[in-house]
């Protein structure tokens, strides 16, 4: 780590901030993107029917080691359909942490069923599997956690909880491409996983999404909802058994997605070093805690670097303070979610639904980490496109830290 000044005095207070140039810019693309772009054009074949999408999906299985995956238009149309796969109707329960992105939970409420938070364990803010099971009641369909900022959630014990209990269990791993639980790709340990390819994610199309799995007919069931409740095997093209949507991916996403296939591996290294270094020097410089390190967790996928604040360590100084000073170092960085559950929409979605099932008013959740992390302790820095920057640009990163840090 860097440790030499460029100024005593914090930039924030009209000193000269630690850096000036922009960091490593999103997307990364190159003429292999544009030949796969014009190759899915010439092709003529744009929606429906193209090679480009089977061949990704093919190409995506492979590289996260199920059976099958299957390309949806979005992450969050990835999760609907999953939910629905396993049967998840009007006022069945999906066990949900709060402190996520809020396509978790609207797509609970979108097939009708109930979101029940469970907090987030403190040293992670992946979901907390004893507060998982204690939230189980005989309405419960599914336990969907998430791999929050690409660190896996604790995949051991929640699969547990699952088998005992008889339920599902779907990955919301929309954040974590290419990390991994005990050497196994994240969304590959559930009976569901669900990915996004939208424009931050670490591989992306703009938009899209896939749902992977071992089970034919979870698969089934999937690919169905997502064809407007077509039959894959063996039914015509205007019969519709189920009432479906249409999820699909058009062929010019795919044909991109095809090509960052081809970089996902070099990509995730690269973070997975860029993070492990940055975390170990925000550790010795102490007052931004990166999520705990656990030997189980094999690979981090590191869509952002997530941390805790701790005041004490900078004065006394409150998050805002401290973000608004690292902003000023030309380090930009942000204070990340707010609970779901305070959210107007799915506030008053889930009491009209309530109303309409006749089910009881929700009683507000005790989730006293999700709160603490929202209201004062969370900090976002160095996105995964930081990430695979230079090594200079995560000494920036310490340097501004430790900057700060100094003089308060």
């Amino acid at each position: 780590m860097k440790t030499a000044m460029t100024s005593s005095q914090l930039a924030i207070d009209g000193g000269t901030p630690v850096r000036r140039e922009p960091f490593q810019g999103w997307p990364l693309w190159d003429e292999r993107e544009e030949q796969a772009l014009l190759r899915a054009l010439r092709s003529g074949q744009w929606g429906t029917g193209g090679e480009e999408t089977e061949l990704f999906e093919q190409a995506y299985a492979q590289a996260v080691g199920t059976r099958y995956a299957l390309a949806v238009s979005t992450g969050t149309h990835a999760l609907e359909a999953a939910l629905r796969a396993v049967g998840v109707s009007y006022g069945d329960e999906v066990i949900v942490p709060p402190y996520t992105f809020v396509a978790t939970v609207s797509a609970v409420l979108l097939v009708g069923g109930i979101p029940v938070f469970a907090d987030i364990d403190p040293e992670t803010y992946c979901i907390d599997p004893a507060l998982v099971e204690a939230a189980i009641t005989p309405r419960t369909k599914v336990i969907m956690p998430v791999h929050l900022a690409g660190y896996a959630s604790d995949m051991d014990a929640l699969m547990e909880i699952a088998r005992r209990h008889g339920l599902k269990l779907i990955e919301d791993a929309c954040q974590a491409h290419d990390g991994q639980w005990r050497g196994h790709t994240v969304g590959s340990i559930g009976d569901m996983g669900c990915f996004s390819f939208q424009s931050s994610k670490n591989i992306n199309a703009g938009e899209g999404g896939a749902i992977i799995t071992n089970d034919p007919e979870l698969f089934e069931r999937a690919w169905s909802f997502k064809n407007c409740g077509r039959t894959r095997v063996g039914g015509l093209w205007y019969q519709h058994d189920v009432i479906g949507d249409n999820y699909r991916m058009t062929q010019f996403q795919a044909a991109i997605l095809r090509v960052q296939l081809s970089r996902k591996e070099e990509w995730a290294e690269r973070r997975a070093a860029n993070g492990a270094y940055l975390s170990q020097g925000l550790r010795a410089i102490g007052g931004l805690i990166p999520q705990r390190a656990d030997a189980r967790v094999t690979r981090h996928g590191f869509h952002f670097m997530l941390t805790r604040y701790q005041p004490e360590a900078f004065g006394g100084w409150p998050r805002e303070r401290f973000i608004a000073a690292l902003a000023a170092e030309g380090i930009p960085a942000s204070r990340g979610y707010i609970p779901l559950y305070r959210t107007g929409a799915v506030r008053d979605t889930e009491r009209t639904l309530r109303q309409a099932l006749g089910l009881a008013a929700a009683t507000p959740p005790h989730c006293p980490v999700t709160e603490r992390a929202a209201d004062a302790e969370a900090v976002w820095l160095a996105g995964q496109s930081v990430l695979l920057g230079t090594r200079k640009d995560i000494d920036d990163i310490l340097e501004a830290v430790a900057k700060i840090r100094a003089a308060v």
